[in-house]
């Protein structure tokens, strides 16, 4: 389970300075130099952290203020870069939730990402997504039953594929067996974050405390599996 970062920026020696500290940390991070594809890309797509140089790329500030306020990165810890324009206080008005000014020291980097990591370690759990294939039934608030396939799943939602062609949007109930030796069936309310003709995108915003606790114990056994899989995948 890797993170995942966006970093914005034309300066090079800044995109190597922060390749290099993260380098023991085995992220996956992604490189724009223009705001216009990086706003895209953040409004559709969650990012662990996301580096943003406010000052030096056209509309940086945009970026910034764009993907705080994107749906996927609501949570996201935002690293604004400034160099004399954009303020401090300016940049966490914005939604920055860490500011560094150039020349960065590689000293204040590595603090900011001693106490960053872990927080979006945490963070990714939430949001790292196990695919699966079960089915899924849906009620809206007029009664009508929906049946889906899940797509993945997460601590905070899930990803399905609907069987017939229907929009759904609001708040829905979301009801599925969770494998085990004994089955139990999971019960939540979810909210619709996104949705197509066939595929639709849920947040949980309710679920009973026995399924909470199914639900754990459950994505436990998937992080175990998926690390022995890695672990297996890996040349000797």
């Amino acid at each position: 389970m890797r993170l995942e970062c966006l970093i914005v920026t034309c300066d090079s020696n800044l995109l190597s300075h922060i390749k290099s500290n993260f380098g023991t940390s085995g992220a996956s991070l992604d490189f724009r130099q223009d705001s216009a594809s990086a706003i895209e890309l953040a409004s559709r797509r969650h990012f662990d952290g996301v580096f943003i140089d406010c000052d030096d790329v056209g509309g940086g500030t945009e970026v910034l203020t764009k993907t705080r306020n994107s749906r996927s990165n609501q949570q996201t810890l935002i690293f604004a870069v400034t160099s004399g324009s954009t303020s401090v206080e300016n940049a966490v008005d914005l939604g920055a939730n860490f500011v560094l000014c150039k020349p960065v020291p590689e000293t204040r980097l590595r603090s900011v990402l001693d106490i960053a990591i872990p927080k979006m370690e945490r963070e990714h759990r939430r949001y790292f997504r196990y695919d699966i294939d079960l089915p899924v039934r849906f009620g809206n608030h007029l009664g009508q039953s929906f049946t889906a396939r899940m797509k993945n799943v997460s601590e905070g939602g899930v990803a399905v594929s609907l069987v017939d062609r229907v929009h759904l949007k609001g708040v829905l109930t979301l009801e599925f067996e969770l494998p085990s030796v004994t089955p139990q069936l999971f019960h939540a309310r979810a909210d619709v974050v996104w949705s197509d003709c066939f595929t639709m995108g849920l947040r949980f915003l309710y679920i009973e405390k026995n399924s909470e606790v199914a639900l754990q114990g459950w994505l436990n056994s998937l992080d175990a599996q998926s690390q022995l899989n890695e672990s297996n995948a890996r040349p000797c």
